[in-house]
């Protein structure tokens, strides 16, 4: 299978400079990016793709059993996409993606970029995820039973912009785009993962971004990220919600471009 089909691979900016990749969150696709990659393309090799099971991406390489873990989506960006000397960008559940992909070829990575991040979204004792279990039974019910319903309701939620309300739109337009069926495995994967051991495995540079206020992962969940991530930094965004690069796209690229410049 022709890999830049299957993930339905974009390249666009400067052939010659270093590569970021930008990885979405569940529900959403390489579209959401759309704001923050033309502040990109004048200094990187922008390299966008789709999660098997999202967006664009060949619909015969899904299978629920096989993505039911984070770790194959993580292991298509080591091996199926087969870039090297890579930015990694992940937005949410694609930060732990980036965290499990450059803990097991750090190699590969020059370094990562978590937005937004979560390695756990249950609460557990000592730490706060944002969820408790009724929670994200209720959550995944709701898929389940109307995940069209589901979308339109949780958008305005998770952007956190009531100002803006065509984000809003654009964000709940974007999980409308998405084949229940596999939304609802992708969000179990998501809401159910805990990789907070994992943090501690990566051993390239690291940033963490979360935004001042967000309704899915609470502040303390970038510090938690941080403190576990050796040698990491930790960049707080005077943004709302859960999405940044359509929400705040120059703070978000600029903490990109911030990043990758020292690298």
């Amino acid at each position: 299978m022709n890999v830049r089909a299957k993930n339905s691979v974009r390249e666009v900016g400067r052939p010659d400079g270093r590569p970021v990749m930008l990885a979405h969150g569940f529900g959403c696709d390489q579209n959401l990016w759309r704001l923050v990659v033309p502040l990109l393309t004048d200094r990187f090799r922008v390299v966008l793709f789709d999660h098997v099971g999202s967006g664009s991406s060949d619909a015969d390489a899904w299978d629920a059993e096989r993505y039911a873990d984070l770790q194959q989506y993580a292991d298509d960006i080591v091996e199926e996409l087969g870039l090297a000397d890579v930015v990694f960008v992940g937005h949410s559940v694609a930060a732990m993606m980036g965290v499990l992909a450059a803990a097991a070829k750090p190699e590969r990575f020059a370094g990562l970029v978590l937005l937004t991040p979560s390695p756990r979204y249950l609460d557990d004792d000592g730490y706060r995820g944002g969820f408790s279990r009724p929670d994200i039974d209720e959550l995944l019910e709701s898929i389940e039973s109307n995940y069209l319903g589901w979308s339109r309701v949780m958008a305005p939620v998770i952007m956190g912009t009531p100002e803006r309300p065509e984000l809003e739109t654009e964000l709940g337009d974007a999980f409308c785009r998405t084949d229940p069926a596999r939304a609802l495995a992708f969000a179990r994967t998501t809401f159910l993962s805990d990789n907070r051991a994992d943090l501690a495995r990566v051993g390239v540079p690291t940033v963490v971004v979360e935004c001042a206020r967000d309704t899915l992962a609470p502040r303390g969940v970038g510090a938690f990220c941080h403190e576990q991530i050796p040698g990491s930094t930790l960049v707080t965004l005077d943004a709302s919600g859960h999405c940044p690069h359509l929400s705040a796209p120059q703070a978000t690229a600029a903490a990109i471009t911030d990043f990758a410049s020292t690298l």
